[in-house]
């Protein structure tokens, strides 16, 4: 995967080589209100492998304990700055400093299937529609 910095960018980085996520750095300080959002431009350009997407997904230790969460795409042909939007869901202000992790990208590979308009869908399993609880606790 080829990666362009812009100025003051970090290379995305496994802290261990077995990691799944590529670390993603915050380049400047900024406060998350509690219970609000907050953008961060990482100053990372990907070229991802043909494929694959990168998955953005939050850094478990933000979100066990600072309630801080972050999800996203980054399609495989999109070269752009990769941008981070966080979500505080707690009661109190969270100060991310220069540096700092944010967030994790996993590259994944995507099956492009195509989409085809059916009247009905076949009964491929005993689930069917059942969802949201429906098998208890």
């Amino acid at each position: 995967m080829k990666v362009y910095l812009e100025e003051g960018a970090v290379l995305p980085q496994r802290a261990h080589d077995t990691d799944a996520g590529l670390d993603l750095f915050s380049r400047q300080q900024q406060v998350i209100k509690a219970h609000g959002s907050a953008v961060f431009k990482t100053g990372v350009h990907v070229q991802l492998p043909q494929g694959c997407c990168g998955l953005i997904v939050s850094k478990s230790g933000l979100n066990i304990k600072h309630d801080i969460t972050s999800s996203g795409l980054i399609d495989e042909g999109y070269e752009g700055e990769i941008c981070v939007k966080l979500y505080n869901h707690s009661d109190s202000d969270y100060t991310v400093m220069a540096g700092d992790k944010i967030t994790q990208m996993v590259v994944i590979p995507i099956r492009y299937e195509p989409v085809e308009e059916v009247s009905h869908l076949e009964a491929v399993s005993d689930r069917g529609s059942d969802g949201f609880g429906s098998t208890g606790r």
